[in-house]
Formats: structure tokens, sequence, C-alpha cells
């Protein structure tokens, strides 16, 4: 395996003139938040474990109103607060249904049928291999979890019921976890796609390895997708069934709106996996405490808060409002997957495609890996590509709103919660990306910006 080593950068000269990144080491790009050297990372491990648990409380107990809460606070002191509502992680049916589904996964991620998938080069030029079985994988889950159900064999709802105590169970196992990630990073590392940073508080938040693999189980594969996407459908299903308790066996149309958006999203994001695993996420973030304790933890507490909320919350909608927020989020979500799936189709044909009924317009941008290699990538000019660098961020935070509007004005942040952080982590993510191709293609990049002005949202962003 390969030794961890310390990062440094180089610079080499263009033809243009100008200085590029000659390591080839354009794996990161500055984003628009703060602090992210030693003390913004620090800041959010601190928080973000305390954040899911209040979230949670208030959702369950303060009708999602986060006023309620801090004036708890201002009364009793924040810490003592946090401390009196903190469940236990130590509940042993709770850890029986944690370990049991992540048994599960793991073996259905490594012997369910699937094709074999190369990814694109990585900065230091190795070719991360999946197994692209994402789809049967989904489908083969949802199927088990509604037939036990069916059976009386399991009860979804306990899910519910013992949320708090789950999500206090996963920061226990994720910081474990990422501890394990950090040791393994420096005694053991997968590939050449690892180093430390020489701060062992970026090491441990942003992660030592870019593919770590453990026992032939690709780590971010797992944590990413068949735990942290594959519970956010799996969680909001629980919810549902809860939902239904509440209601003399019914689901009320809001909930069944928002879960079934949410569904139609979550069977893009599995049928489209392979592309996932060319995104910025699996290609250029690491496996650390910002990726894996974000998918073991702030997925299952944030992405499902809306359907957590109204599960027990959903107020009555009338059958048009219901139609036209369900159409309005289908949409969302068939332009999001159109996007995503024009940009990958250009890729695995090499432009040799139509989009929008013509052959697309491309630029042939030329990148440098670590070892000096001179690569070749196409950039896509033509499609939904052409109003915006990111565009597909667009309909995915429209698509968001939609499955949150059944909640209408019930709760004062706890169903529109996970909109807001979504905007900011996709408009943050988008100037990180950006920066990052800036510094992998150099000039190219800049031809690329000239002819696609707009970052995200044409004339505004």
């Amino acid at each position: 395996m390969a030794a961890a080593v310390k990062q440094e950068p180089g610079t080499m000269a263009f033809p243009d003139g100008k200085v590029h990144n000659k390591s080839g080491d354009w794996s990161g790009g500055k984003g628009i938040l703060p602090a992210r050297e030693t003390l913004g990372p620090l800041f959010l491990m601190s928080t973000t474990p305390a954040f899911s648990i209040v979230f949670f409380h208030v959702c369950t107990y303060m009708n999602g109103n986060f006023i309620e809460f801090a004036k708890l606070c201002l009364a009793n002191g924040l810490f003592s607060t946090i401390y009196s509502i903190w469940p236990s992680p130590w509940d042993s049916s709770v850890w029986s249904m944690i370990l049991s589904f992540m048994a599960f996964e793991l073996v259905l991620q490594k012997y369910m049928p699937g094709r074999e998938f190369k990814a694109t080069v990585t900065a230091t030029g190795n070719v991360p291999i999946y197994k692209a079985n994402g789809m049967q994988t989904y489908v083969f889950t949802l199927s088990t979890l509604l037939t036990l159900t069916y059976f009386d064999i399991i009860r979804p709802a306990l899910v519910y019921d013992k949320f708090g105590e789950f999500l206090s169970s996963m920061n226990v196992f994720a910081f474990a976890f990422c501890f394990m990630l950090l040791i393994k990073g420096h005694i053991a590392p997968t590939n050449s796609d690892s180093g430390t940073n020489g701060n062992i508080v970026i090491d441990f938040y942003w992660g030592m390895e870019l593919h770590p693999r453990i026992l032939g189980w690709d780590v971010k594969m797992f944590t990413n997708c068949r735990f942290g996407m594959m519970f956010w459908a799996v969680g909001i299903l629980c919810f549902a069934h809860k939902n239904m308790e509440l209601n003399d066996g019914v689901i009320q149309i809001g909930m069944a709106v928002n879960v079934a958006l949410q569904l139609i999203y979550i069977s893009k994001f599995f049928y489209w996996e392979m592309g996932y695993m060319n995104s910025m996420d699996i290609q250029h973030d690491r496996a650390g405490y910002y990726i894996c304790w974000g998918c073991l933890v702030w997925v299952p507490s944030v992405y499902t808060s809306h359907s957590f909320y109204l599960a027990g919350n959903a107020p009555e909608i009338g059958t048009i409002k219901a139609a036209l927020i369900f159409i309005c989020g289908f949409l969302c979500i068939w332009i999001n997957y159109d996007s995503d799936n024009q940009r990958y189709i250009f890729r695995q044909t090499k432009g040799e495609c139509l989009i929008w009924g013509k052959k697309p317009s491309k630029i042939v941008a030329e990148y440098t890996t670590a070892s000096g290699a001179i690569k070749k990538n196409l950039l896509l000019l033509d499609g939904w590509w052409k109003v915006s660098r990111h565009f597909h961020y667009m309909p995915e935070i429209l698509a968001s709103i939609c499955w949150s509007c059944p909640a209408q004005t019930s709760g004062v942040v706890g169903p529109y919660f996970y909109s807001f952080f979504l905007t900011i982590l996709l408009i943050d993510r988008a100037f990180r990306d950006d920066d990052r191709c800036r510094k992998k293609y150099g000039p190219y990049w800049e031809k690329y910006c000239n002819e696609v002005p707009y970052l995200i949202v044409p004339f505004v962003l």
C-alpha cells in the first residue's frame, strides 16, 4: 500500500504564459464559507452533533419552533439544556437496528450483481472501479422493508419512536469510524490518493484518503450511498408508517406527497448512481468527518427532517393543492435528472451523442496529473449546461422546497431547514468546484466561463 505523504504545491507554465498547477493537485477548491483551515472544522465538529439532537428535539417536542428552544436555553442554560435532552446512545434495540441495516447493505453492496464501472481518473492517475448495482440494491432494500412490514415481522414506526436514540448512537459510531479512517490513512492508505495536510484537525475533518477501501468495500460508496441515501428512503417510509398509525391506518395526503416526491428523487439517484461516483463528493472530497459523519448522521437527521416533522404534525391540505405541489416537484426532479444525465451521456460517449436534437458543442480541455501525464477532458457547452455552469442545483433546491411545502406554515423552521441548508451547501459547492476546475484546466476553464458566464442562476449568480 502507498505511504501517506504530505502534498506540496507546484506550478507550471502553459502556452498562454500563465502559471498553473504543476503538481496536479487540483483535488480541492475554495468555496464561499470562511475558516476552512482549523477553526471552521473545529467549530463544525463541536456543534453539528449537538445540532442533530437539538433539531430532533425541536421537531418532536416543540412543533419545529426554534424560538421556543432558544427561550428554554435562556432559562436553563445552553449546555444544561442540551445535556437534559440528549437521548441515550446505548439502547440495545437501536444498535440492533443500526448494525443489522449496515450488515444488510454491506452484503448487497458486494454481492448484488452489477456491471463494472470505471470512474474518471484521479489527480494522481488512479481509476476507481465500482460495481454498478445501486438500483438493484435500492429496489431489493425497499421490497424487503415492505415485505417484512406486510407480514408484521417488523414495525417500521419504531424508527420514529427511537429516532433520538438512533441519532445519538450514530454520533458515537460516526466519530469512532472517522477516527479509524484517520489511523488507516496514516498507516495503511489504499493507494496514492492519500496524504496528510500536516494538521491533525484537518486530517480528521477532511480525511486522509480519497478512495479508501476496507476488506474490498469502498468506504464512500457505503457511507454516502448504501447508508446515507438508502436510509433517506427507508427512514421516510418508516415515518410514513408512523403517520398511518397516528391516523387510523390512513396516510395523510400531505405526507404522501412529501414521501412520494422524495422516493422519486432517491430512485433517480440510484438509477444515476454511477454518475454520482463521478461527482465532487466522490472524486474530490476525502473520506473524513465532513463526508462520512455527514452521511452517517447529518443525512438521517436533516435530509429526512421534513418527513419526520410531518409524521406527527402534517396539516390537512386539499387534493388540488397536493396535486399542484406534486406536479411542480416532479418537474423539478425531472429537470435535475435530465441535466445530470446530459452530462453523464456526454462523458460516456466522449461527446458523440445528441443533446436537444443536435450534436453538442464542447471544449477539449487538457490537464496534468500529479505524475506529469497530460490528459484530456471534454467540457459540455450545450443543453442545460449552456444555461449556467451548475444549472442542476436550481431544480434540486426547488424540488426540496416542493416536498417540504405540505407542512405549509405549521412549523417555524423545522420543515424547511433542509432547503435552507441545501441552498448554502450547493452555492458553496459551486464556488469550490469552479475554483477546482480553474486549477485543473487553467486557460481552458477561462474559455469555458466566457462561453457560460453564469455560475448557477442566469443574470443573478
